[in-house]
């Protein structure tokens, strides 16, 4: 069976997709760390780079991706979720 492929909001690069770290925008608006993998809505992935995030962060890549505002509260969870990696 063939790996799930996604890629890196920050760096662009295909990872496994149980080796990146999964935000999701559901169809309510709710905007969060998916540490399961299988939430409903819309998924962009991260890979667990420190680098990639300060990127992600600095540059809003999160709020293009989503169409929206990002709260503060997703990068601390996000940042939280790359750390234990």
């Amino acid at each position: 069976m063939e790996k799930r492929q996604r890629m890196c909001l920050a760096c662009r690069q295909m990872f496994d997709k149980k080796d990146l770290v999964r935000v999701v925008k559901n169809k309510e608006g709710q905007i969060f760390v998916d540490k399961s993998g299988k939430a409903n809505g819309r998924g962009a992935y991260i890979c667990s780079n420190k680098t990639c995030f300060e990127k992600l962060k600095k540059q809003k890549i999160l709020n293009k991706a989503f169409k929206c505002m990002i709260d503060e509260q997703v990068y601390t969870q996000l940042e939280e979720e790359i750390a234990k990696r």
